[in-house]
């Protein structure tokens, strides 16, 4: 059974502002994480419980998974030099 997908508000905003052939190719991404949370590149991030990223081209996409309420919630959307700020 697949994952719910939300994205926060603030990722839903960097999610709008990028160029719509980034979306686009983001949105088959993340389509993807509701059947597949932890693909093969994942990385889990240090200091937080459940928290993941997954990197696209020179973008990441940095997502919590709640595996008992079956939710995936993405915090984060940005560049390499700026996600992690």
């Amino acid at each position: 059974m697949a994952y719910s997908v939300s994205l926060a508000p603030a990722a839903d905003r960097q999610f709008r502002k990028l160029p719509i052939l980034m979306q686009q190719r983001l949105k088959s991404h993340i389509d993807a994480l509701a059947a597949n949370l932890r693909p093969v590149k994942v990385v889990k991030l240090e200091g937080e419980n459940d928290l993941y990223r997954i990197s696209v081209g020179d973008y990441r996409i940095v997502y919590y998974i709640w595996d008992g309420e079956r939710k995936l919630l993405i915090v984060k959307i940005a560049h390499r030099r700026e996600v992690y700020r």
